[in-house]
């Protein structure tokens, strides 16, 4: 395979590894607090997590227009430093104070920064090679998917010995008739994570343009003309409905995994390494199929992906020990063609990249939001094994959704006028 050779392209890689390591630690550290430091029903933790997707998910069709006037340096650069430090100011106001909604609204702040990032990497990724789109797509997001399997990792890592463990040394001498001890854990461990975030802003800040140098080059990029709005409507309601069933399979499921093997009897380090599992697995399976959809129908790859994830989903509450981290695995997997969704969004709008991938990711993230609020609930009023069963079912009977939309339009074979200018434009922007 021949890696994109624009520093732009991995400035924005590196940014959405950064990034996205600190959106995803946030299963883990809801969990853990849950735990040791603000005890929290699984429905709280779906509200908390569903407040973080919908502050990206909305902002990010206006982040992407800014990105398309001014070339994205202030607004992918200056989001990832957002992201780290609103993240973590959640996590230790919420141990400080022992509040809530204290500890909500600042990580739902820090979503802004992700949702201004997002926008600005899909535009650059898929600019570098048009021809190749699916493949740098999905090389962008894997970068990213390798964030969120790093976070949940570390972070379990660094929380694993931050707690007390009186219940598991005094429990079994109490029995059932004495208390619960009330454990006691810090998230102050997690600040040492905020260096990760520094390189990749002061890359991506020399590396993407000046707003009076995007201006300059875009007249010599080419833009198709957009059709009508009476043609969009339809593609993007069909869309609309695919993501909706698609975010509940993928996104909802795993931001419950920690929850649920935690009552299991896993330890943070165990359930952040299985969270961690899942994002690498849908990484590498994500440039797979960011292949397979520059080559065949992206439609189909991502109705072939979905039908894959069904029996892990059904499965996984019901195993333990390698059969659920092998679940986990096939289920990450299965969620690595979102990449393909972007493409085919930006084929839709073909004069507007950034508009469209802010557009399309915003509502992925909204999707999935309120699938936390819809899966939290019914973890609490009927269990997770019975939650996962419907999740799958569902699944299987709306895959097909992805088949009515409008097939991918590919452009024509041309030079890279935008890889061609970024030697003078990376002199301006440095």
């Amino acid at each position: 395979m021949r890696f994109p050779s624009s520093r732009r392209f991995w400035a924005v890689s590196l940014g959405h590894g950064a990034n996205d390591m600190f959106m995803s630690m946030r299963s883990v550290v809801l969990t853990y607090m849950s735990a040791y430091v603000l005890p929290m029903s699984s429905q709280q933790i779906g509200l908390a997590a569903s407040l973080v997707e919908l502050t990206g998910a909305i902002s990010q069709p206006f982040f992407g227009r800014l990105a398309d006037k001014t070339g994205g340096r202030l607004v992918g650069a200056g989001g990832v430093a957002w992201t780290t430090v609103f993240m973590l100011t959640g996590f230790v106001v919420g141990m400080v104070t022992g509040q809530f909604w204290l500890m909500a609204i600042p990580m739902a702040l820090a979503a802004l920064g992700s949702g201004a990032f997002h926008p600005v990497g899909s535009m650059v990724a898929a600019d570098v090679d048009p021809m190749r789109a699916g493949r740098n797509a999905a090389l962008f997001f894997m970068c990213g998917q390798l964030g969120l399997a790093i976070g949940p990792a570390l972070a379990g890592l660094l929380l694993n010995n931050a707690h007390t463990s009186l219940n598991a040394l005094y429990g079994p001498a109490l029995g059932h008739l004495g208390p619960r001890l009330i454990e006691q854990g810090s998230v102050l461990p997690l600040l040492i994570l905020a260096v990760v975030s520094v390189p990749a802003v002061i890359w991506m800040f020399l590396a993407l343009p000046t707003r009076a140098a995007h201006t300059v080059a875009a007249p010599s990029r080419p833009v198709a003309a957009a059709p009508s709005q009476p043609r969009l409507t339809l593609p993007f309601v069909l869309v609309g409905l695919a993501i909706a069933f698609r975010s509940l399979a993928h996104l909802s499921t795993v931001n419950f995994l920690p929850y649920m093997f935690q009552l299991k009897g896993w330890s943070p380090a165990q359930y952040g390494a299985m969270i961690s599992i899942f994002w690498v697995a849908s990484g590498i399976a994500g440039v797979f199929f960011g292949s397979l959809g520059d080559r065949y129908d992206p439609r189909k790859v991502i109705l072939f992906s979905l039908i894959g994830s069904v029996p892990a989903v059904f499965l996984i509450p019901d195993l333990n020990g390698l059969w659920a981290i092998a679940a986990a695995f096939v289920i990450g997997g299965m969620s690595g063609s979102h990449s393909l969704i972007v493409v085919l969004a930006q084929s839709l709008l073909p004069g507007s990249k950034g508009f469209a991938s802010g557009l399309v990711l915003g509502f992925i993230f909204a999707t999935g939001a309120v699938s936390n609020l819809i899966v939290g609930s019914l973890i609490d009023a009927f269990g997770a094994p019975m939650t996962f069963h419907l999740i799958a079912g569902v699944t299987l009977l709306t895959c097909g959704l992805w088949l009515f939309i409008p097939p991918l339009r590919r452009p024509q074979a041309q030079p890279l006028p935008v890889e061609a200018a970024e030697p003078v434009l990376t002199s301006s922007a440095s």
